[in-house]
C-alpha cells in the first residue's frame, strides 16, 4: 500500500507525524490482514527532512533545533544560492545532513518505535509550505 500524507507545518522546526503514520499502519493491517512488515516514509522536498526523535520532553527537540541552527546558520557568506531567501540554502544543507527517508519495522500491526520515540517532519524553512510524505507499507 502506498499513500501520500500532506502536512502543513505552521513554523520552522520539528512536527510530529507519528499519529498519522500509525493510522495508515492500522488501515494497512486491517485491509491486508498482515501484522508485520515495513513502513518506509519519504519526504518529497529538498528543504525539509525526517527524523526519529524523543517525543516526551519538548526541550530535547528545542535543543536539537538550536544545535542544527548553530551548525548551519543563515546568512553565511559561503552561500551562493540566495535567490529564494536567506533561509533557503541553510534549509538544503540541514536536509542533506539529516534524512529524506526512514524505514520503520511494523510489529503486531504497529510501528516498532521505542517508548520515547516519535517520527517528525523537520521543516527547515522559516516560511513553511505544505509538505508531502510518501508512505509505503509492505510485508
Amino acid at each position: 500500500m502506498v499513500r501520500e500524507l500532506h502536512i502543513a507545518p505552521r513554523k520552522q522546526g520539528l512536527h510530529e507525524v507519528t499519529r498519522e503514520l500509525e493510522s495508515l499502519v492500522s488501515e494497512w493491517a486491517r485491509e491486508s490482514g498482515k501484522r508485520d512488515g515495513l513502513c518506509t516514509v519519504f519526504v518529497r522536498h529538498t528543504s525539509a527532512s525526517l527524523v526519529i526523535q524523543e517525543n516526551a520532553d519538548p526541550s530535547a527537540r528545542r535543543d536539537l533545533e538550536a544545535f542544527l541552527a548553530r551548525l548551519v546558520p543563515e546568512g553565511d557568506p559561503l552561500y551562493e544560492h540566495v535567490t529564494e531567501g536567506p533561509d533557503d540554502m541553510p534549509a538544503h544543507v540541514r536536509a542533506a545532513l539529516t534524512a529524506t527517508s526512514l524505514s520503520i519495522p511494523i510489529l503486531g500491526g504497529r510501528l516498532a518505535l521505542g517508548t520515547w520515540q516519535g517520527v517528525y517532519l523537520w521543516e527547515h524553512r522559516r516560511q513553511p509550505s505544505e509538505r508531502s510524505l510518501v508512505v509505503h507499507l509492505s510485508q
